[in-house]
C-alpha cells in the first residue's frame, strides 16, 4: 500500500529505473485508470496522456492490446472445447452411455472412452470461470457476455451429465441381504467378529460396535469422484442451486424406491385406518424394520455421500441431505402417526411399543443428521403420539380386565380362558418394562391398598400387581357360578396356581417378588382344605362311629347287649357302609369329570384325599367289617376295600367322567 500512495509518487518512483521498474510503473498507471471506472475510449486516451509525461509509458497501448488479445484467445479456446462437446459429440456421447462400458469416469463414457477429453472439458470450464473473475475488473461487456454464454452452456452440459451419472450409478437395494446383515448387527456385534460379514454383504461398518454407522453403497463408489468434480465446478460458477436440485431429485426418487423394496407403501391416514388387523400387523412389522434400515443404513449412507460430493460447501451438504431425505422420512412418520391416532385395541399394544422403541432408538441419530426443523419437529411429535397410543392401549387393556364379567363358567373347573389370555399378555408386557416404566412414570396407580408394600416398586410393577389383584377378585366372582362347593375350590386352585406359575416362570416374578409368590401358594393350600371340607365332609361323617361309640364285636359291652340291640346296630352299620359307598360313587362320577391340568397340583389333591378319606375309611373298615362278614348279602354293603378305593383315586380330575364298577363279588 505504501508504494501506491499517489499516482505521481508511483510514477516518479520508477524514474530512471529499467526492466522491472517500467513494468511496475505500467501496472500502476493501469490500476489508476481502472479505478476511475470510465469508458474504454476515455481510459485509452488517459493512458496516452500518461505516456506523454513519461517515456517508460510510451509502449502502453501495445501492452494493452496484447493483454486484450490474450484474454480473447483464452476465451476462444475454452469456447471451442465447450461447443465441441455440446455439438458434434452429442450422439456419440449418448450411444456410448448405453454401450455397457461402465467405467469409473462417466466423462470417459461421454467422450468415447477418452478421459483426456473429460479433463480437457473440465479445464475449459475452469478457464471460463477464471476469465470471468479476471474480466470482472475490465470494462469488456462483449467478452463478458461471451464468457457467460459459454459458462451457461457448460453448466447445462454438466448438469445433464451430473444427472446421468447419478441415475446410471445408483445401486439397487437388496432388501433380503440387508435384512440378514441387520440381524447380524443386532445379534453379533458384541462378539466383535462381524466386520468381514458386513463387507461380504456390501455393508460398511465403523469400529464403534453400536450398529448406527452402517451403510451400503448407494452409488457406485467409482462414480463419486466424477460427481464431486462436477459439483465443485457448478458451485464455483454460481450454479449451486441447480446442482443441489438435480442431486436431491434423483436421490429422493432412489430413496422412495428403497422404501418400496422394503415393502413400505405410501398410504393416507384414512387408508391405514381401513386395513384389517392381520394386514396391519404385517405392515407395522415392516415399518419397524424399514425405520431401522432407513436411518441406520440408507440415511447414514446418504449423509456420507453428500459430505463427499459437496465437500467444498457446508451449505450444500446440509440443504442437499435435507431435501433428499425429507420425503422418505416423512413417509415413514406419516404411517407412524396414522397408527398412533387409530382405534385402540389390546392386540395392537406390542406392535405399537415396537414402533415406539424403533423410532426412539433412531431419533437421536436422525436429529443429528437431519437439520430440517419441520422433520425434526414431526419426528418428536410422532414419537410422543406413539407413546401416548401405547399408554392408552395399555389402559384400555386394564379396563377390559376390570370390566370382564362373563357369566359362563368353564364346565369342569379348568383354567378360565380369560386368565390364560391375561397372563400370557402380561408375560409379554414385562418384555417392554423399560419402555412402559418411562411411559407410565407420571400415571397414578389407583386401586392398590395402602397396606401393600409398593413404595419401592416400579410404575409397571404397580400396574401388574393391580391387574392381578383385579384378576383374583374376578376369579372369586366367577367361582360363585358353580353350584358345587368343591368345584368352586378346584376352579380357584386351578386358576391361582396357573397365575403363580406364569409369574414364577417369567420376569413377572422379579416385578412382584418372592413374597407375593409365597402368599399365593399359601392361598392354594387354603383352597385345597376348602375343597376337602366341601366335597368330603358328608363322606367322612358316615365313617364316624357316633352312637355306636366305636365298640367292636369282641368287647364286653357288645356281648352284654341284647340280641335286638345287636340286630339294630348291624342295620345301622349297613346303612353307614351303604351311605359311604353311595357318596363315594357319586363323588367319583362327578370328580372324574373335573379337570386339574397341572400334574403336580392334581397329584397333591389325590394325596390329600388319600390321607383324609382313605385313611379314615381304612380305620372304619378295620373296626367294623367283622360285624358284617359272614352275614347275608355282606358284599352288598362292604363293596370296597381301602385298597380298592385307593386304586380309584388316579381317575379323579382327569376331565373324563367315569362310573365305578365294583371289583369285589357279592357274597
Amino acid at each position: 500500500m505504501a508504494a501506491t500512495t499517489t499516482p505521481a509518487a508511483s510514477i516518479s518512483a520508477g524514474a530512471g529505473s529499467n526492466g522491472g521498474a517500467e513494468d511496475r510503473v505500467l501496472a500502476t498507471a493501469q490500476q489508476i485508470v481502472k479505478s476511475l471506472n470510465t469508458p474504454k475510449e476515455v481510459r485509452e486516451d488517459m493512458m496516452l496522456i500518461f505516456s506523454s509525461f513519461d517515456n517508460r509509458l510510451s509502449n502502453i497501448k501495445t501492452v494493452m492490446t496484447d493483454q486484450n488479445d490474450a484474454l480473447l484467445a483464452r476465451l476462444e479456446a475454452a469456447e471451442t472445447i465447450i461447443h465441441r462437446w455440446d455439438g458434434g459429440n452429442d450422439s456419440s456421447r449418448h450411444s456410448s452411455s448405453s454401450s455397457g462400458n461402465h467405467r469409473s469416469s462417466s466423462f470417459s463414457l461421454s467422450f468415447d472412452g477418452s478421459p483426456e477429453e473429460a479433463t480437457e472439458f473440465l479445464s475449459a470450464v475452469d478457464e471460463i470461470i477464471s476469465l470471468l473473475v479476471d474480466l470482472s475488473s475490465e470494462n469488456k461487456p462483449d467478452m463478458v457476455d461471451r464468457a457467460d454464454s459459454a459458462l451457461q452452456m457448460a453448466m447445462s452440459l454438466l448438469e445433464d451429465e451430473f444427472r446421468r451419472i447419478l441415475i446410471r450409478n445408483t445401486v439397487p437395494l437388496d432388501a433380503e441381504r440387508l435384512y440378514g446383515s441387520m440381524r447380524r448387527v443386532t445379534l453379533s456385534f458384541a462378539d466383535g467378529d462381524v466386520t468381514e460379514d458386513f463387507e461380504n454383504f456390501g455393508l460398511v461398518a465403523n469400529g464403534d460396535g453400536d450398529g448406527c454407522d452402517l451403510w451400503v453403497d448407494l452409488i457406485n463408489p467409482t462414480a463419486v469422484e466424477d460427481l464431486k468434480e462436477i459439483a465443485e465446478r457448478m458451485i464455483r460458477a454460481g450454479y449451486e442451486k441447480e446442482c443441489v436440485q438435480v442431486y436431491s431429485t434423483v436421490r429422493r426418487d432412489a430413496l422412495d424406491e428403497c422404501l418400496m423394496i422394503l415393502d413400505v407403501e405410501k398410504l393416507s391416514i384414512e387408508e391405514v385406518h381401513k386395513i384389517d388387523w392381520k394386514s396391519m400387523d404385517e405392515k407395522m412389522k415392516k415399518w419397524i424394520q424399514a425405520m431401522k434400515i432407513t436411518v441406520r443404513v440408507l440415511l447414514a449412507g446418504e449423509k456420507k455421500l453428500c459430505d463427499e460430493i459437496f465437500n467444498g460447501s457446508e451449505t450444500s451438504k446440509e440443504v442437499c441431505f435435507n431435501e433428499t431425505t425429507k420425503s422418505c422420512v416423512m413417509q415413514l412418520l406419516n404411517f407412524g402417526e396414522a397408527v398412533a391416532i387409530g382405534k385402540r385395541s389390546s392386540e395392537k399394544l406390542f406392535r405399537i411399543l415396537d414402533m415406539y422403541d424403533a423410532l426412539a432408538n433412531v431419533s437421536q441419530t436422525l436429529e443429528v443428521m437431519v437439520t430440517d426443523d419441520f422433520v425434526c419437529s414431526e419426528t418428536k411429535g410422532v414419537l410422543e403420539a406413539l407413546g401416548n397410543a401405547a399408554r392408552g392401549t395399555f389402559v384400555e387393556f386394564e379396563n377390559n380386565v376390570r370390566n370382564e364379567t362373563s357369566k359362563k363358567p368353564t364346565t369342569n373347573g379348568e383354567v378360565h380362558p380369560m386368565i390364560r389370555y391375561v397372563m400370557n399378555y402380561m408375560k409379554l408386557i414385562v418384555d417392554y418394562a423399560a419402555t412402559l416404566n418411562s411411559l407410565l412414570e407420571n400415571d397414578e396407580s389407583d386401586g392398590l391398598s395402602r397396606d401393600d408394600d409398593t413404595e419401592e416398586m416400579s410404575p409397571l410393577a404397580k400396574r401388574m400387581l393391580m391387574l392381578i389383584t383385579c384378576l383374583e377378585s374376578n376369579l372369586e366372582e366367577k367361582s360363585k357360578l358353580y353350584e358345587d362347593g368343591g368345584l368352586q375350590y378346584v376352579f380357584l386352585m386351578n386358576n391361582i396356581h396357573y397365575v403363580v406359575q406364569k409369574v414364577k416362570d417369567s420376569e413377572l416374578g422379579k416385578l412382584l417378588g418372592d413374597d407375593w409368590v409365597r402368599k399365593r401358594r399359601g392361598q392354594i393350600r387354603q383352597y385345597s382344605t376348602g375343597y376337602l371340607r366341601a366335597s368330603w365332609s358328608k363322606v367322612l361323617a358316615a365313617l364316624r362311629d357316633g352312637s355306636m361309640g366305636g365298640a367292636s364285636s369282641g368287647s364286653p359291652s357288645y356281648r352284654q347287649r341284647s340280641n335286638s340291640s345287636s340286630s339294630a346296630s348291624k342295620m345301622a352299620l349297613k346303612e353307614r357302609f351303604k351311605g359311604f359307598n353311595a357318596s363315594f360313587e357319586e363323588i367319583y362320577r362327578l370328580q372324574t369329570a373335573w379337570k386339574v391340568p397341572d400334574p403336580q397340583l392334581r397329584e397333591e389333591l389325590r394325596i390329600s384325599i388319600q390321607e383324609k378319606v382313605i385313611m379314615a375309611y381304612r380305620a372304619f373298615f378295620g373296626r367294623n367289617k367283622s360285624q358284617l362278614e359272614g352275614g347275608r348279602h355282606a358284599g352288598k354293603y362292604i363293596k370296597y376295600t381301602p385298597d380298592d378305593l385307593e386304586s380309584y383315586l388316579p381317575d379323579l380330575f382327569e376331565g373324563n367322567q367315569m362310573v365305578i364298577h365294583p371289583r369285589r363279588k357279592s357274597s
